[in-house]
């Protein structure tokens, strides 16, 4: 059971990677530093939007307009963060 554990946290690790890494990309093609006409950026933007989109969009749904500011990012690493601590602090009822 404990190596159910670590892969959860695993998986869980990964989807934190995706977040972030869509997070600094959005900022850097807001900022212009990458640009979209790159193919390799827009694979690796439309992946993450592909990925990271159903996720997102029903916390889009629930959460009020905030004049183009989206928390949806924030609140799903917040949510990922506490099923980390949720499943660390558990592991001793598993073993």
């Amino acid at each position: 059971m404990a190596s159910l554990i670590d892969i959860l946290l695993l998986a869980l690790g990964i989807a934190k990677l995706f977040v972030f890494a869509h997070f600094i990309l959005s900022w850097l093609i807001s900022f212009q530093v990458l640009n979209l006409s790159q193919p390799i950026v827009s694979q690796i933007w439309y992946g993450l939007q592909r990925i990271l989109e159903p996720v997102y969009g029903p916390i889009r749904k629930r959460l009020p307009a905030m004049g183009g500011l989206d928390l949806s990012p924030l609140i799903v690493l917040f949510a990922i963060i506490a099923l980390e601590i949720i499943l660390q602090n558990n592991r001793g009822l598993f073993v």
